[in-house]
């Protein structure tokens, strides 16, 4: 086997090691699967225009936001069932997420509690990302639960009314094995009935989500949670400025891994649009497929405070635990700081769009 020198040199091992239906769901996108090719083709075609005969003598990956000190830009997303990918599931991610240095934000439909995590990984720094219930009492409690765990901050992901038409997930017979469940989700009823991703008897909605959210639930939340609120899968930049509008702390563009609206646009090709909505009103993280430290890069010049990584740190922890969740960061990382050396940028801060050409426009 040839090392690991790059992300996708864990995608091969990692298929071999999964099943069939896990591979699929975790590769997969919706429809025709054009937008997933998107957001690595958006990538693709910016180029970059580095400055030479700078001092880059010390390259310095912190970064500050919500209050807080990060080592480097790069957070492990929220991604559903872990045991799917690894027999201890969520434990071995959160332990590679603190060797790694980075945020963890762990799902709603993960295989363990937020509490056995914390309990186990102590020193996680966690996350929590919200799929809002139609129950709000359940929602209150979900957010009270996080909150007494330890999370730091609350995802609410907006993108979701319905799912995405995911063919290649649907024709693989996607469903939770015996034994897997959602932990956070034990005390509702439609979370034991439903194994896959099946739908209510109208035929699109899934019991799992509310396709009633609004801006006011968003309001509600704001007044609820004690920590800071962030929604995902924000692109249009109406969007965005309403969020500002409303008072929440952060957004993260998102087309929700080209798993839902297929011929959406790459996340990279919207994030410039929404970060200009926002002006540097509140911090502005991006997610959807980043394989390179270049493309970190790419997104902190085009205006995204940090980055949100998925599928290529599930393939980590499928072929090696904590030790593979670990080593994609810090290969994207390694990445990260020779390309801000060859640009001439020796700290984030000093990212900007200067250092981004679009040869096609």
């Amino acid at each position: 086997m040839y090392p690991t020198l790059q992300v996708n040199d864990f995608a091969a091992p990692a298929r071999e090691r999964m099943t069939a239906m896990a591979w699929e769901y975790l590769d997969s996108g919706a429809g025709d699967e054009l937008t997933l090719a998107e957001n690595r083709q958006a990538f693709d075609r910016i180029q970059l225009l580095p400055n030479v005969l700078r001092d880059v003598s010390q390259i310095d990956t912190s970064v500050s936001f919500l209050e807080q000190r990060y080592a480097h830009p790069i957070l492990l997303a929220p991604v559903a069932y872990h045991k799917l990918f690894h027999p201890q599931g969520e434990i071995e991610t959160a332990q590679g997420a603190v060797w790694a240095d980075a945020t963890y934000c762990v799902s709603t439909m993960a295989n363990l509690t937020i509490e056995e995590i914390a309990k186990e990984v102590p020193e996680a720094r966690l996350w929590y990302q919200l799929y809002v219930q139609r129950d709000r009492e359940c929602t209150k409690e979900l957010i009270a639960r996080v909150e007494r765990a330890g999370a730091k901050a609350l995802i609410i992901t907006v993108d979701t009314p319905v799912l995405g038409n995911r063919v290649r997930e649907t024709r693989a017979g996607f469903a939770l094995p015996a034994g897997l469940e959602r932990a956070m989700l034990r005390d509702v009823p439609e979370a034991q009935k439903v194994t896959g991703h099946g739908t209510d008897l109208d035929g699109i909605y899934y019991p799992l989500v509310n396709p009633a959210m609004t801006w006011k639930d968003i309001e509600w939340m704001l007044g609820v949670a004690k920590i800071p609120v962030l929604l995902k899968g924000i692109l249009h930049p109406k969007d965005a400025e309403q969020a500002v509008h409303v008072g929440v702390h952060g957004l993260i563009v998102s087309n929700h891994g080209a798993r839902n609206l297929d011929t959406a646009p790459a996340t990279i090709e919207m994030l410039p649009e929404v970060a200009h909505a926002v002006d540097d009103r509140i911090p502005v993280l991006f997610d959807g497929g980043i394989r390179r430290g270049t493309d970190i890069l790419k997104a902190l010049a085009a205006g995204a405070t940090a980055v949100l990584i998925g599928r290529p740190y599930i393939w980590g922890l499928t072929v090696s635990g904590a030790a593979g969740v670990n080593r994609i960061v810090d290969l994207l990382l390694t990445e990260l700081k020779i390309a801000m050396a060859l640009c001439g940028r020796p700290n984030i801060p000093a990212l900007d769009r200067s250092l981004l050409r679009h040869p096609s426009r």
